[in-house]
């Protein structure tokens, strides 16, 4: 799990860098510079010797950093174009170092006769850049564009030649060009607010960002991410100690979370059913029977050893009918349309005692008062950490809990589900989206995983997870119950193991979005379905596993 810093959190790690650890700047943008070099190389089978490389700098640190870039893959033998929007006199510190050297460089008459090109250009004004675009419009495509316009630092929109100068590298990206051209950015793509995730206003897109440090809001939160392409996190000296001093709550999972519960929970000789966690679902109603079966069948996928279905009896049939033969269902008082009743929790309470988790709201049906109030009943009487979703969640709405915070309360919400539990109609900015998961876990004490793009996993706490996982695919019919069944599996299994329950969480939704990824890559977007995803868990625990 990596720590997302704000820009000034960066800055200052920066800083105690240099002057508690006495690791100078410019060696810290050399190791940015031999960094982004390294990743540029391994998508060329790791070498770089005779490709063409243009390298657009800014006037700052970011363009400083693109100055080292160039010479290193001048000497790697690239050959490579430095252009600086400014001039050398304009810069400053170390990027000033680095930008004398490269003009020095270029202006040796002669290269011997096997040396790699290196030439620098000089851009003031918006004419000259207009001029340079022309003069590149006829010329050969570079094997690699390296946007070094703007890092963290920027916080107002691109304009002039700045602006022009984004518009040129975004052709480099655009779909059906015909274009083999790379685009890398360095840190953030050039004109996006490093500490914000809408944009300012134009800005650049990259194939691939080499990010310094740590990552950034804006590397990490739609709709911005989506200009990053690929991210890499460089590590160019600081010392973690350093990242993790700061204040920041927000954090990226990645697969060595999901790899590090995983080995907690691994299966051993002394593993069987009931040391495997006990998964109790309460779903399903007269008219979306199907929603139960796809949690259940996912939590059975999920590891769990055993799993309930407790289901309205008038369905009791249909979905013992549909469900994976080890998944096992049980009949609960229903209302006369079909819907779970208040009546029913006196049922589940007689093997409540057995049950590690318990999940509810899949199918459930929003429209029936008794229904609400076996919802209520469950939350406030719960002897097992409680998953929550779907109709469950809108029987909630809007949410204020005050009870207590153990065993924990979890909640699932797509985004409209979210508006109805904090009582507003107006949509999420995407700017808020994340603060605001931040202050209702904390607030009412629960664990929210708020569904969408990049799913955000909040923590009473104040902690939030980012995670990367999961493609537009998952936006159809059924993938939230699977991923309610994921979660109440892998939350029963964390309980019987005695780990803890957020990173069950973590895990479970990193692991949900892998096999996302996994079916995606079957059978595409618009064909997968939420079983396509279930029957892909398999292959997403060997990948993470191997």
């Amino acid at each position: 799990m990596q720590k997302v810093l704000m820009a000034k959190e960066m800055r200052e790690v920066d800083r105690l860098t240099t002057e508690e650890f006495g690791i100078p700047s410019i060696l810290l943008m050399e190791n940015a510079a031999q960094s982004a070099a390294r990743v540029i190389a391994g998508k060329f089978e790791g070498l770089v010797e005779g490709l063409s490389v243009l390298i657009l700098c800014g006037k700052g640190n970011n363009g400083g950093d693109g100055a080292a870039l160039a010479r290193i893959l001048w000497t790697w033998g690239a050959d490579v174009e430095v252009c600086l929007l400014g001039t050398v006199e304009d810069t400053a510190g170390d990027a000033r170092t680095n930008f004398e050297a490269i003009r020095k460089i270029s202006e040796l008459e002669v290269f011997e006769l096997e040396q790699a090109d290196l030439a620098f250009e000089e851009i003031e004004t918006l004419e000259e850049w207009l001029e340079y675009d022309s003069l590149n419009f006829h010329a050969d495509d570079p094997d690699v564009l390296v946007d070094a316009l703007f890092g963290t630092g920027l916080t107002r929109p691109l304009e002039d030649m700045y602006a022009q100068a984004a518009a040129y590298v975004n052709a480099f990206c655009e779909e059906g060009n015909g274009c083999d051209t790379l685009v890398v950015a360095i840190d953030v793509p050039s004109g996006l607010d490093a500490d914000k995730c809408e944009p300012i206003g134009p800005h650049t897109h990259a194939h691939l960002t080499v990010t310094l440090t740590a990552p950034k809001a804006a590397n990490v939160l739609p709709p911005a991410v989506n200009a990053n392409g690929e991210l890499y996190v460089a590590q160019i000296g600081s010392p973690i100690e350093l990242v993790n001093q700061q204040p920041s709550q927000v954090y990226l999972a990645d697969a060595e979370d999901a790899k590090i519960w995983l080995g907690k929970t691994g299966f051993s000789s002394e593993s069987y059913k009931n040391k495997r966690g006990y998964a109790f679902l309460i779903a399903g109603s007269k008219n979306y029977a199907g929603a139960a079966v796809l949690c259940a069948n996912a939590a059975m996928r999920s590891g769990a050893g055993l799993v309930t279905v407790g289901t309205p009896e008038s369905v009791h049939a249909m979905i013992g009918a549909r469900v994976l033969p080890e998944v096992m269902v049980r009949g609960l008082a229903e209302t006369s349309s079909g819907s779970l009743s208040e009546k029913a929790f006196s049922d589940i309470s007689e093997f409540w005692e057995n049950v590690d988790a318990v999940a509810i709201g899949s199918g459930l049906g929003a429209k029936d008062k008794s229904t609400g109030k076996l919802v209520r009943k469950i939350v406030d009487e719960r002897r097992t950490p409680v998953v929550i979703d779907a109709d469950a969640l809108t029987l909630l709405a809007p949410f204020k809990f005050k009870g207590h915070e153990d065993p924990p309360l979890i909640l699932t919400p797509h985004e409209g589900e979210f508006l109805r539990l904090l009582g507003r109609k107006e949509k999420l900015s995407a700017d808020e989206r994340l603060s605001l998961a931040q202050s209702f876990a904390s607030e009412n004490r629960v664990i929210l995983v708020l569904k969408g793009e990049r799913t955000l996993i909040a923590a009473p706490s104040g902690q939030v997870v980012i995670n990367p996982t999961g493609n537009s695919g998952l936006g159809k019919a059924g993938n939230g119950d699977t991923l309610t069944g994921i979660i109440t599996g892998f939350v029963a299994q964390a309980v019987q193991c005695k780990t803890d329950i957020f990173e069950a969480v973590i895990a479970a939704v990193y692991i949900a979005g892998l096999a996302g990824d996994i079916a995606e890559g079957k059978y595409g977007k618009r064909v997968m379905t939420a079983s396509d995803v279930r029957d892909s868990l398999a292959e997403a625990f060997q990948e993470l596993e191997a």
